[in-house]
């Protein structure tokens, strides 16, 4: 099972970014993915979650500008992020859990700044 997330970059204040996160060797279809983001010198922080029912969950410092959904034909989940800010910043990666174990793909940068 490999997890590659993508979609990174940089954003101005009030941007959008949409980020990925593609697996192999396992189908996402009915499978809780969660996204986690960690801030230069702060821990790594649960941003969103998308639960093998369909139900999502955020944070409280993104919810209403972040939506956590999922494309089972390209075996994908995505981040859709809106409204960026600053203190979004940070390195993201998605997180799938699949027979007991926690599946993590490798990291992407997201920069907002103007």
């Amino acid at each position: 099972v490999q997890l590659q997330a993508s979609g990174g970059g940089l954003a101005q204040p009030g941007g959008s970014l949409r980020l990925s996160c593609t697996a192999s060797g396992v189908s996402i279809n009915n499978k809780p993915v969660m996204w986690y983001r960690q801030a230069p010198g702060e821990q790594r922080e649960w941003v969103a979650r998308r639960a093998s029912n369909g139900y999502t969950e955020y944070a409280e410092s993104v919810k209403g500008r972040f939506a956590i959904s999922r494309d089972n034909a390209k075996n994908t989940v995505y981040l859709q992020m809106n409204s960026l800010k600053a203190e979004d910043t940070a390195v993201y990666s998605c997180k799938l859990y699949y027979w007991g174990r926690d599946y993590w793909g490798q990291g992407t940068l997201v920069t907002v700044s103007s």
